[in-house]
C-alpha cells in the first residue's frame, strides 16, 4: 500500500539530508521483515514525529538512519539509506557518530562516566580533540541546556529530566546536523515532559538541527512537529502535515492513540459547539476555537433578541 500523503506546509526548497530508498530489513531471529520496501527523504532542518504501534517498524527505522543497523544490528538487510551524503551501510559507525546523535528511550542507557561534564566530554575525548576543544564545547553545551550547575554532579543523583538533558548535550556537542530521540518524554511526568519538548525545539530554531522523534505522546510534540509519519507493518501509511494528519486519518486503525485535544475538537465539531472546519492541536487552540463560536453565538442570539416581534 502507498503512503497517503497529506498536504505539508513545511519547505521542500533544500536538499534532503536524509534519502531512504526501497529499504527493507529483517532481524537474524525473526521470521518476518520488520521494514518493507519503506521510501523516505527528510530535508535539513525539519521536526520529523513518527508514530505507530509498538513493533510496527519506529525504533528500527531510527537504528537504520544512525547506523546501529546494519552495523551492530545483524539481518537481512537491502535498499539504500544515505545521511549527509553518507552511505549508511558502507560508512564507519565514528563517522556517523559525527553526523547523527541518538537518544535513547532510557537515558542512563548512554551516560556512564563519573560526572555530568565527563560524561558530555566523552565524545569528543574518542574524536581525539584537544583539552582546549573539549572544554570550550562542554561548558556550551553545558549553557545550551541550562545545566551549568550539574557539571560535577555524579548521573546517578539526577532526576530523569535532567539525565535527559545530559543525554542531549552530550550528543549537541558533537555539532550533528541530525538529532534522533527515540520516545523521549516516556520516563517523565508532564511537566518536566513539557520542559523537554520546549527545550527541544529551542534547540532545534538555535542550531539549524533536523529531528526524528518517535513519541506516542502525541499531544506534546505535533505542536512542533513539521511533519507527522504513521507507520504500519513495516510501511509508512501517512506522512504529511501533524494538523492534517491528525483529523484526516483514523489513527486508532493503526494502534495510535489521538491526542486528547483532537478527539475532543471532533467530539465538539460534531455537536456544531465549534466550526467543523477547525482543526486544533493545542489547548490554545481549542480555547480560541470555543471563544469564537461563544462570540459568534452570542452576535447571533443578540441579532434575533434586539428583533421587533409585531
Amino acid at each position: 500500500m502507498s503512503p497517503v500523503s497529506v498536504e505539508q506546509k513545511s519547505d521542500r526548497s533544500t536538499k534532503p539530508i536524509i534519502r531512504i530508498s526501497n529499504l527493507s530489513f529483517r532481524y537474524f531471529d525473526s521470521d518476518s521483515f520488520v521494514l518493507k520496501d519503506l521510501s523516505l527523504e527528510i530535508h535539513s532542518g525539519e521536526i520529523i514525529l513518527i508514530a505507530g504501534k509498538s513493533g510496527c517498524g519506529k525504533s528500527t527505522l531510527l537504528r537504520a538512519v544512525n547506523g546501529l543497523i546494519p552495523h551492530q544490528h545483524a539481518g537481512e538487510y537491502s535498499g539504500k539509506v544515505v545521511v549527509d551524503e553518507l552511505e549508511v551501510a558502507s560508512t564507519k559507525m565514528s563517522l556517523l557518530a559525527t553526523r547523527v546523535g541518538y537518544i535513547f528511550q532510557n537515558p542512563e542507557n548512554q551516560i556512564f562516566m563519573f560526572s555530568v561534564e565527563r560524561d558530555i566530554a566523552f565524545g569528543l575525548e574518542n574524536l581525539s580533540k584537544t583539552t582546549a576543544e573539549i572544554r570550550e564545547k562542554v561548558n556550551w553545551a553545558l549553557d545550551v541546556l541550562g545545566i551549568r550547575d550539574l557539571a560535577l554532579r555524579a548521573p546517578h543523583e539526577l532526576s530523569d529530566g535532567q539525565k535527559q538533558k545530559v543525554a542531549i548535550a552530550g550528543s549537541i556537542v558533537m555539532g550533528q546536523k541530525v538529532l534522533i530521540l527515540d520516545e523521549p518524554t516516556s520516563l517523565l511526568d508532564p511537566y518536566t515532559a513539557t520542559t523537554v519538548v520546549q527545550l527541544i525545539k529551542r534547540l532545534h530554531d538555535e542550531l539549524g538541527i533536523t529531528l526524528l522523534i518517535v513519541e506516542h505522546r502525541l499531544d506534546l510534540v505535533s505542536k512542533i512537529a513539521n511533519r507527522l509519519i504513521v507507520i504500519d507493518d513495516g510501511k509508512i501509511v501517512y506522512d504529511g502535515n501533524p494538523r492534517n494528519v491528525l483529523y484526516s486519518a483514523n489513527l486508532s486503525l493503526y494502534g495510535v492513540n489521538e491526542p486528547t485535544i483532537v478527539r475532543m475538537a471532533k467530539l465538539l465539531s460534531s455537536e456544531n459547539l465549534i466550526s467543523r472546519n477547525s482543526s486544533p492541536i493545542s489547548s490554545d487552540d481549542l480555547a480560541t476555537e470555543i471563544t469564537a463560536a461563544a462570540s459568534s453565538t452570542k452576535i447571533l442570539t443578540d441579532s434575533f433578541s434586539s428583533k421587533k416581534i409585531i
